[in-house]
């Protein structure tokens, strides 16, 4: 399965231009500083760029018509190039180069200049990770400060598991991305999605953290997971975090983890997403006819796929959140005395 998903991110579009002036200048302006030195001033680069913002995350689709060649300069946050169409070669600095197809994608680390050569035809999406984001995120997992900057192997291999994950949490963003009221204008479904595609770099390629990030983790005991329970339960609608839920309750993520594993056998995270369910069940239950949908509802609680939501909303209530709402319109409720 590759990377071939034609235009992404259409109804956001940046820049549709023909010279180097103007798309030098948007591809600056959306990721970093970028030039084209083997072209003339007058050469015609045929660049469309697509972009938006998902919480903390940049994700973008640029194409070219004709080979082209890019330098960048020294990156300050980590980037993703996926080839959606043609091939490129990639190199950092003086590493060795990742043929970029839509089997194989780059990541490229802060603090280091890229050169990209595009054959014709050329398309990529491009996402961009803030280096703090990624340095936090991880330190939460292990617990503890790293000793060494996180360092990715540069070479994605978009067959894997991890990869088709990452693909799949684009493609999500892309048809929410058109939709007014969508998704994206839910912060739950946002932070949803910005986990989803940090999770799957952090845990699906090789890094100089990965041996530590797949050790044992020390076992909690019993109340740092109830009080765990207790703050999801008094706001959830709040944009929790297992690392905001473990720092709360003085714990490592993985310690958090491995508690609700022995406590419950669950995650915090489908702990929490039960909780939602429950919560999108009261609203459907209770909606006023023709007042709400089931996508405004399941978006609000943070369920950004919707065949997902009803699959699991049918597991947990033998019922379709559509059935739910339904019978709220015939539904008698008790009146107060």
């Amino acid at each position: 399965m590759g990377a071939d998903t034609g235009e992404m991110f259409a109804s956001h579009r940046v820049a549709s231009c023909h010279d180097i002036d103007h798309a030098r200048q948007a591809l600056s302006n959306v990721f970093l500083p970028v030039d084209f030195p083997s072209a003339r001033t007058s050469a015609i680069v045929d660049l469309k760029l697509n972009a938006l913002r998902v919480g903390r995350l940049t994700c973008g689709y640029m194409s070219f018509h004709d080979a082209v060649s890019i330098e960048t300069a020294e990156a300050e946050n980590y980037h993703v190039d996926i080839p959606t169409g043609g091939r490129a070669m990639m190199r950092a600095g003086l590493g060795s180069p990742v043929y970029g197809s839509d089997m194989t994608a780059g990541i490229f680390m802060p603090g280091r200049p890229v050169d990209i050569d595009c054959g014709e035809g050329f398309a990529q999406l491009s996402l961009m990770i803030p280096r703090d984001l990624l340095q936090l995120e991880i330190e939460n997992l292990l617990g503890d400060e790293l000793a060494s900057p996180l360092e990715f192997q540069e070479e994605l291999d978009l067959t894997t598991p991890g990869a088709r994950s990452m693909m799949q949490a684009l493609r999500m963003i892309d048809d929410a991305s058109g939709q007014n009221g969508g998704a994206l204008t839910h912060p739950l479904a946002v932070q949803r999605l910005e986990q989803v595609l940090v999770h799957s770099l952090l845990f699906a390629q090789r890094h100089n953290h990965s041996l530590a990030l797949s050790g044992p983790s020390p076992a909690p005991g019993v109340r740092p997971v109830s009080r765990a329970i207790e703050l999801m339960r008094s706001d959830p609608a709040h944009p929790w975090t297992v690392a905001e839920l473990a720092a709360a309750v003085s714990l490592s993520v993985r310690s958090l983890q491995e508690g609700f594993r022995r406590s419950l056998d669950t995650t915090p995270t489908v702990y929490l997403r039960h909780l939602r369910l429950e919560k999108a069940h009261d609203e459907l239950t209770l909606a006023a006819p023709g007042t709400v949908s089931v996508t405004e509802v399941a978006a609000r609680w943070g369920f950004v796929h919707l065949g997902r939501f009803a699959a699991s909303y049918r597991r947990a209530f033998s019922e379709h959140p559509s059935d739910t709402l339904r019978s709220a319109g015939v539904r008698e409720l008790p009146t107060a005395k």
